[in-house]
């Protein structure tokens, strides 16, 4: 077996090491990585001064208090670089009349709902050691690595010379018969000890067989066989539909430049759904057949040359996920869990299990004896609670979807303001406070402006204040208070006119600590 075990819960679909399809060029991470500071709130070229000041009060739940009540210090200043010519438009500090609460991420790498009392010995399951991805660059290899890696070399050129990879066997298809004649053997598209990038593909399977040459080298041979056998390179380009889009979709990357793969485990309570997919043995292999070429596709959009991103971030979804009681997701899970461990190694970077439920406690424990500890290292688990905070150590709020409580919506013309690339500031609003951020503005402009606090129970308001002595506070929003079943992101554009602040207010009056998300853009009136 492969170190490298697929998802391991509800069999819905059909989990992990492989789940990849990349709808954006890996290549956006490394120039990410590039990135030294991080890019000013607004892209637009045009020039309006404007200071983010973050204030922290005590909160009044109380609807008649009074707006100015806030007393704020002078504020320190956290200098950012000055945006490109034209001249500076965006200057952005940070203030707080308290200490601000940061919650570390590492402390939420396992986030669990509340215990309840008759329960008191039930947690969520976790890893003590966090995995960390290896490097593909032949300078990061110990000694024996590289010794491996050569010795893997070798054998694999044999084994082409000798056409061991190309022998016959029973079922295999013939529609690599061109390439057979011509001696290349490509896996994931990529061909066998042509290219730098071949050495990424070796060491997968190494790492997979703890660097043992020869046990990696019968993985290789296995691993063609079946692609054969399957039909990998012409299932590639089949129309199978988009029925199963929902179940599992990329959308994204994580803050280290990772593809990611949304696994929603709770689609398959729609029974319809599930009947197609699971009912009797031919619709379980169609469906598998589906994800295979779903996890084809997007393998071949990542970047195996050194030092790129080979390997995709995990996103499983338990939320009203069938358990693993039922035979039919049984029998899937067990045929899709040995065929991705066996053919995809080493394709996972992180596995996130978030709004897992209870029953999965008995679940892990089950298959945990059979997880070895690089596998358990990967993953991570949250209870409902703590899903969207635990993302977000992962991934930017930008980049996670809005249902999982980031910015991002669908690719479409729905949010024509903003997209995927336009940064967004988190800020931590503790228990029984109030958080404001304040915008102010030098020049004329139209702001535009997004937020969200995660699960709301909160008021959020909105207003203008001008500097000019005398003149009227404009009120954009009326303190409201947001529930959690209203729009998870508010969105507001006001023309500036005049020279003044724009003031944002999370009033939290709960018990709980709550994640304010913001970003905002700048445009001149010549836009």
């Amino acid at each position: 077996m492969a170190d490298e075990t697929p998802n391991p819960p509800p069999p819905a679909v059909a989990p992990p090491p492989s789940d990849g399809h990349l709808s954006l060029a890996a290549a956006v991470a490394a120039d990410k990585e590039e990135e030294s500071q991080p890019p000013p709130p607004e892209p637009a070229p045009a020039a309006a001064v404007v200071t983010v000041t973050v204030t922290e009060s005590e909160s009044t739940a109380k609807e008649e208090e009074e707006e100015g009540s806030l007393s704020q210090p002078p504020p320190v200043k956290e200098e950012l670089p000055p945006p490109p010519p034209p001249p500076a438009a965006v200057e952005v500090k940070t203030t707080s009349t308290q200490e601000q609460e940061v919650v570390s991420a590492a402390a939420v790498a396992v986030a669990v709902p509340p215990v309840e009392s008759e329960k008191p010995t039930k947690q969520i399951p976790h890893s003590v050691v966090s995995f960390k991805e290896e490097s593909n660059l032949l300078s990061d290899l110990s000694d024996s690595e590289r010794r491996a890696l050569q010795e893997l070399r070798q054998l694999v050129q044999e084994a082409l010379d000798t056409k061991q990879f190309t022998q016959k066997q029973e079922g295999q298809a013939e529609e690599n018969k061109e390439e057979e004649r011509e001696g290349e053997i490509s896996i994931w598209g990529i061909p066998l000890l042509k290219d730098d990038r071949s050495d990424v593909i070796l060491l997968k399977f190494l790492r997979a067989r703890d660097f043992k040459v020869r046990d990696s080298l019968l993985m290789i041979k296995n691993t063609i066989q079946w692609r054969k056998q399957f039909g990998i390179d012409a299932l590639v380009n089949e129309d199978l539909g988009d029925e199963w889009d929902k179940v599992v979709f990329m959308h994204g990357y994580d803050r280290e430049g990772h593809p990611v793969c949304y696994n929603v485990y709770g689609e398959f309570q729609n029974k319809e759904l599930y009947a197609k997919a699971f009912a009797d043995e031919e619709k379980r292999d169609n469906f598998l057949k589906w994800r295979v070429q779903f996890l084809e596709k997007g393998i071949r959009k990542l970047d195996f040359y050194p030092p790129g991103v080979s390997t995709l971030f995990q996103v499983n979804d338990l939320k009203n996920s069938p358990g693993p009681g039922k035979r039919e997701l049984r029998l899937a899970t067990k045929q899709a869990l040995q065929l991705l461990q066996d053919n995809y190694p080493e394709f996972v970077a992180k596995q996130v299990f978030i709004n897992v439920p209870w029953w999965y406690l008995a679940f892990y424990a089950i298959i945990n004896p059979f997880l070895t500890q690089r596998t358990k290292s990967k993953f991570v688990f949250a209870g409902p609670s703590k899903s969207a905070e635990t993302l977000f150590k992962y991934i930017s709020p930008e980049q996670v979807p809005v249902q999982y409580g980031g910015l991002s919506v669908d690719y479409c013309d729905c949010n024509p303001d903003f997209s995927i690339s336009d940064p967004a500031t988190e800020v931590t609003v503790k228990p029984a406070t109030k958080q404001t951020v304040e915008i102010i503005v030098y020049e004329k402009c139209i702001l535009t402006w997004e937020l969200r606090v995660v699960g709301w129970e909160v008021s959020y308001g909105a207003e203008f204040v001008p500097n000019a002595e005398g003149a009227y506070t404009v009120n954009i929003q009326k303190a409201t208070k947001k529930a959690p079943s209203d729009e998870p992101v508010v969105s507001h554009t006001y023309k500036v006119d005049e020279l003044g602040k724009i003031l944002l207010t999370v009033d939290n009056p709960t018990s709980k600590k709550k994640k304010l998300i913001y970003r905002f853009k700048i445009k001149s009136f010549l836009d």
